[in-house]
């Protein structure tokens, strides 16, 4: 499943509320995000992202993001990516700047776009 979609735009202001506009009808509107950072918006159960980008991995211009069952899945995902052509953006690990249990790793694709596998759920206790 897709977790979240992010693009980067120009002006993060005018493409919120152009989204905020053009989603209502269809039932979707922004949830949480940042002031001058980034909006995210419920699209039924994913999130649709707009970001003002700054060129800093992990970031690129197209963001796709898999949502997975575990952190063996993130991790075999990544192995899998850089096995087949892609290039490392963010190895597998804890993400707490995102939230307390993100745990994910991020590749670049033969064009460059970032994709990530995830889950933020809490760590498996042992």
């Amino acid at each position: 499943m897709i977790d979240h979609i992010t693009i980067a735009i120009s002006d993060l202001e005018k493409s919120k509320l152009f989204y905020e506009r053009a989603l209502a009808p269809l039932g979707y509107r922004c949830t949480f995000g940042k002031e001058g950072v980034f909006w995210a918006f419920d699209v039924g159960g994913s999130l649709f992202e707009i970001q003002r980008i700054d060129d800093k991995p992990p970031y690129t211009r197209v963001h796709v993001a898999f949502r997975v069952r575990g952190r063996a899945e993130v991790e075999a995902f990544y192995r899998a990516a850089l096995e087949a052509g892609a290039r490392d953006n963010g190895a597998p690990g804890p993400r707490p700047e995102y939230e307390e249990n993100y745990y994910a790793c991020f590749v670049l694709d033969p064009d460059g776009y970032n994709i990530e596998a995830m889950l933020n759920e809490p760590a498996p206790q042992a």
